[in-house]
């Protein structure tokens, strides 16, 4: 899904009107209309609404809507929030003047005992205060409007975005109205998906209001949502064996952190890779023997508190350089000798690498080894590793990642609700899937193991990295829903993935 900053919503408005010949009072009509409609979804017989509206265009959106239920019967006040010395859009006044024929009238938000007790009988709220405009905090009216709609426990949908969201960072600036619904227009913006916008959010509904297609298809934007329809994973040939899916070197585990190395080499296996070499330190190297089946431990050098050291890099970048993507970190644990040897096959290896959980802290010592890599990289951290290699979110998540991938020439997995790829072009994907059952030890190892996986089977590098995450957070949603949020863990979400990539691609039985 195309996400479009507010600029370019902006200038999709200004082409249809202008040279299109679309009047505006018309897109006003049909935003309105859409929002009346899924109101009145939830409206029952002798209901009512409350209708909060800015002197904008968005305001003009809601007091169409207020005007269409209206006209259907629906009891419904409207309330224009902001100074009475402000004006009304031009077509935000011809909405008012048709709510107004209707036997309607705009009220001058007061927030009175008489607006808040009418407000908590309200089967339904809609929101059009502030639209994607929005670039300083709520105050005022605004302000306690936004309390007044938290005060009751109606159904709320907010009129593009919900008031108080940015919507291009997703910030909020100050409060903003939680909805129940968005009813978006044209197109989605960052701003419902990143988080925290996309927590006030809610359902997302993109509708069209009657922008031609030949804009919106010329629109060109480096944000994306991921979705279901987005992920295809390759059918397999009949004729084919194990070395045709790839051959995955894993660097991983230290006494104490035997569960992590596992964990990433099982969902490898799990996701499809041929062939899985797991090195660990030869310490923990019986106990992961004993653990896993189908993959293949080999034990490395490592020091007297079971850490690898830095004189096996031969062996490792020997392997490396036999196999088509290394992953390194799940377990790995911290010493001087560690980082010495995770940066050296950064400098030295031209297999793709992934670095997650200790390989990224051991890069952070150092962040301009990144520069220095010799190899395509894939980084997962999570916000404090983040944060570690040099991240700076500045009330930006979505620039901070891509300014990060830009910056070192690579693919940033930024984990969180709401997983950011970005990559070293300036592209990225929000990722849509994923939930609060997944927040336990051990599912960053899986993730780690399953782009690994799709690397290994020579998926575009991009494809199998937003393919992973998406799957990833898939598996977890369907842990969620057939265990509870609070019992899933990472081996439940590895023994979910085959169902989770058949929802994702039917080619797939």
């Amino acid at each position: 899904m195309k996400l479009v900053t507010a600029a370019q919503i902006r200038e999709i408005d200004r082409e249809a009107i202008e040279e299109h010949g679309i009047p505006g009072s018309t897109l006003m009509s049909n935003a309105a209309e859409h929002l009346a409609k899924a109101a009145m979804e939830h409206i029952p017989p002798d209901g009512s609404a409350a209708v909060f509206c800015g002197y904008g265009n968005n305001g003009g959106d809601g007091i169409g809507a207020a005007a269409y239920l209206l006209s259907k019967g629906i009891s419904i006040r409207a309330f224009l929030v902001g100074s009475p010395y402000d004006e009304l859009k031009p077509d935000a006044e011809v909405m008012k003047k048709r709510l107004v024929s209707l036997g309607g009238s705009l009220e001058l938000f007061s927030p009175s005992a008489d607006l808040v007790d009418y407000v908590g009988e309200c089967d339904v709220i809609i929101d059009a205060i502030y639209g994607i405009g929005l670039n300083v905090e709520l105050h005022d009216d605004a302000l306690s409007a936004v309390s007044v709609i938290h005060s009751s426990d109606a159904l709320v949908i907010s009129a593009d975005i919900p008031s108080g969201v940015q919507a291009d960072t997703g910030a909020v600036l100050g409060d903003a109205v939680k909805a129940d619904i968005t009813i978006t227009f044209t197109l989605a913006k960052p701003g419902h998906f990143v988080e925290p916008g996309c927590i006030y959010t809610g359902e997302l509904r993109v509708c069209d209001i009657g922008i031609p297609r030949s804009i919106t298809k010329k629109t060109i934007s480096h944000m994306f949502a991921a979705s279901q329809s987005d992920i295809h994973l390759p059918r397999r040939r009949k004729d084919t064996h194990k070395g045709d899916y790839g051959r995955a070197l894993i660097l991983a585990g230290s006494i104490g952190y035997t569960g992590a190395p596992a964990l990433a080499a099982r969902a490898a296996t799990k996701m499809g890779t041929g062939l899985v070499a797991l090195g660990v330190p030869k310490s923990i190297y019986e106990i992961l023997a004993v653990k896993l089946d189908e993959e293949m431990p080999f034990p490395l050098p490592d020091d007297k508190e079971g850490r690898l050291i830095a004189n096996g890099a031969s062996e490792i970048l020997r392997r490396a350089n036999q196999s088509e993507v290394c992953l390194i970190g799940p377990g790995l644990g911290m010493s001087d000798d560690v980082t010495e040897l995770v940066q050296s096959i950064v400098r030295n290896t031209s297999t793709p690498t992934v670095l997650d959980a200790d390989g990224l802290n051991a890069v952070a010592k150092d962040p301009d080894i990144l520069s220095q890599a010799t190899c395509p990289l894939v980084l997962t951290p999570h916000p404090g590793e983040f944060v570690r290699l040099g991240g700076k979110f500045k009330g930006d998540r979505l620039k901070a990642a891509c300014d990060f991938a830009k910056k070192h020439d690579c693919i940033l997995v930024l984990k969180g609700h709401r997983t950011i790829v970005a990559l070293p072009n300036g592209v990225a994907y929000v990722n849509t899937t994923g939930g609060p059952a997944m927040a336990k030890g051990g599912t960053g190892d899986v993730l780690s193991g399953m782009i690994t996986a799709l690397i290994a089977q020579k998926l575009p590098i991009v494809h199998a990295v937003a393919a992973a995450v998406y799957i990833h957070g898939l598996a977890g949603d369907m842990c969620a829903a057939e265990l509870g949020e609070y019992c899933v863990t990472a081996t439940d979400i590895i023994d979910m993935l085959p169902k989770a990539i058949m929802i994702c691609d039917k080619q797939i039985k």
